[in-house]
């Protein structure tokens, strides 16, 4: 699942106009990539950079193939999905009641208790529901999560009828172990449900963890072109793992993504164009390295 267009995008200074959002998600596409976190319908006072989600949804209906999701923040957010037409909404809560209620103003079982009509309406307009858990290993107001309440809140949304829960490491503060430990108990805890993984990479393990959700038998995790990313309230959070790093890693491991590597590093250039900076991620780096290093070689021969 690409988050970049979304989570990647949402806490860059410059605001990216529509046309540029709709090359990035063409160009995507192009690479192969099917599942797309689009936008948020979150109000624009407090993400302008979304402000144009209404907009976006109705002109990337274009796109044939793609499985466009989109967060929804509340009902109003919801309503707005709904008119867009959208097939796959997102709804989040965080494990960590102060983040929660620094990030919507709400605890933890109000926000579950607010997803009530949103989940009997979309299954009545036949919406796919995602639910990610945001904080579910570390919390930077709290520290480290009780896995027992990311148990709880994840049964609670399986007994709601979700299709999809998603634990997410918001902070880029998990360990393997972590993961590990919490997929294999979810596995049986929140059975019958799609489990998946977002990752941030602020202590340098996000692909690690990956690989111990895949040791776990998860199949779909969360990435953003470029690493882009962050959250506005996660206070020292880096960005997402990258998407070239984890489809370079999985392909290494024999494991089909089905996203052509090459022209998604090709991608990269139109990133640092729409953001207006250099991105940095692990398999860029080693490739810039690799031509460098070809060029020196070329030319010595040649001298």
């Amino acid at each position: 699942m690409e988050v970049g267009p979304r989570d990647g995008l949402q806490n860059e200074k410059v605001i990216v106009g529509i046309d540029k959002k709709i090359s990035l998600i063409k160009a995507l596409a192009g690479a192969g990539i099917r599942n797309i976190e689009a936008t948020s319908f979150v109000h624009p006072k407090w993400i302008p950079q979304l402000a144009d989600a209404d907009q976006l949804i109705k002109d990337l209906k274009q796109c044939k193939g793609l499985n466009i999701s989109v967060l929804v923040p509340n009902e109003k957010g919801f309503q707005r999905a709904l008119v867009a037409g959208v097939k796959e909404i997102c709804l989040f809560v965080s494990a960590s009641e102060t983040h929660n209620l620094k990030n919507v103003n709400m605890t933890p079982k109000d926000s579950i208790r607010s997803f009530s009509d949103i989940i009997k309406s979309s299954k009545q307009e036949k919406i796919r529901i995602k639910t990610i858990i945001v904080m579910s290993f570390y919390c930077p107001f709290e520290g480290v999560v009780d896995s027992d309440i990311v148990i709880d809140l994840a049964i609670s949304l399986k007994n709601m009828g979700v299709d999809e829960i998603v634990l997410a490491d918001t902070s880029g503060h998990a360990n393997p172990r972590q993961v590990y430990d919490l997929f294999e108990i979810l596995k049986q805890e929140a059975e019958n449900v799609q489990l998946s993984a977002h990752f941030h990479d602020t202590m340098g393990m996000g692909l690690a963890n990956v690989t111990a959700a895949l040791v776990a038998g998860i199949r779909k995790f969360d990435s953003s072109i470029g690493g882009l990313g962050g959250c506005p309230y996660a206070p020292g959070a880096s960005g997402n793992i990258a998407t070239e790093d984890l489809v370079n890693m999985l392909e290494s491991m024999g494991i089909n993504t089905g996203v052509n590597l090459t022209a998604l590093v090709e991608v990269l250039d139109l990133v640092e164009e729409i953001v207006g900076r250099n991105v940095n991620s692990h398999y860029k780096q080693a490739t810039k390295l690799e031509v460098h290093c070809s060029s020196k070689e070329r030319n010595g021969m040649e001298i």
